[in-house]
This record gives structure tokens, sequence and C-alpha cells, in this order.
């Protein structure tokens, strides 16, 4: 048997841990790793507590952007559930500043642009994901760039079965 590379074995675990969530669109799923050790794990779901959207259905919010694309502007519809918590959130909610500095998030969906944002500013030096984002890609990519964190997308990956959910 071949020993899985590093990057297989952490984005394998944020698949692992996507299977927690109990959203019915997508199951997403986080892991901070500092060198070669995992320091915490998280998925996207509702609050502690309150009831989840398999539970009271999804709330959805729909929300209008203007991109520009080659010099014309493109009106997105965006719709996004705002019940959730998302995994990035969680991960950080629920690690320490200090563990986070110098590490790198391995998530099974690339951030959205909100979860970019924290994540720009949480101290970590990378973000490895699997499943592209394209509705906030082009801004988060800069902003990342921008930041000098490495940003990168495992393009021949394969996730365990049974824990992928898109809706």
């Amino acid at each position: 048997m071949v020993r899985k590379d590093w990057d297989t074995y952490f984005m394998d675990i944020a698949h692992m841990v996507s299977t927690r969530s109990r959203c019915p669109r997508r199951h997403v799923g986080s892991v901070l790793v500092q060198g070669k050790k995992l320091l915490g794990t998280a998925y996207n779901g509702a609050p502690m507590g309150v009831p989840d959207c398999s539970e009271d259905g999804c709330m959805i919010s729909e929300e209008v952007e203007v991109v520009n694309v080659d010099g014309v502007e493109t009106m997105v519809k965006k719709q996004r559930c705002i019940r959730t918590i998302h995994a990035e959130q969680n991960l950080l909610l629920f690690t320490d500043r200090a563990d986070r500095e110098g590490s790198v998030v391995y998530v099974t969906d690339e951030p959205c642009w909100t979860c970019a944002n924290m994540l720009a500013n949480s101290g970590i030096i990378e973000i490895v994901y699997y499943r592209p984002y394209p509705k906030d890609t082009r801004k988060v990519t800069a902003m990342m760039k921008q930041k000098g964190i490495i940003f990168r997308q495992l393009d021949h990956y394969n996730p365990p079965p049974d824990t992928t959910v898109i809706s």
C-alpha cells in the first residue's frame, strides 16, 4: 500500500469531519495544522443547542453582487443559508490564536468572501481547499495574494467515499 502524502492525509480528515454536518445543502469540514500536527477540526452547522437546517429548514438569504468580467458588469445572484456557522468560522472560534500563527487550514471547499476575510486575519499562512467556490474566487484569490497567504486547490484529489454532499 502506498503511503498518502500530507495534503491527501489532512484533506481526507477534513472530509471525514464534514460528515458531522447536518446541512442538507453542503457538508464542509476544516482542519488546522501546524507542521504535521493536527490542532483542531470544525464543520458547518447551527450554533450548539439551536435547531439546525435538518430540523427547522434552511434560512436562505439572497444577495446580488455586481462583478466585472473582462470589462462587462454582470449581476451575480448568491444564495446562502444564514442558519449555519461556516466550518472555517467554527475552526477560528474553537482554536487559539497562538496555535493559528504560522499554521495551515485544510478545508473541503474554497472559503467564501466572509470566511476568507476572517482567515486572512487569523495568523495562518496557507489555505488548501478541494472544491472551488466560483462566486468569490476572483476576489478571495486577489486578497490572499495581497496578504501573502498561500492559497491553493488540490486539483487531483479524490475524497474518501461517502463524505461529499452537494445539492
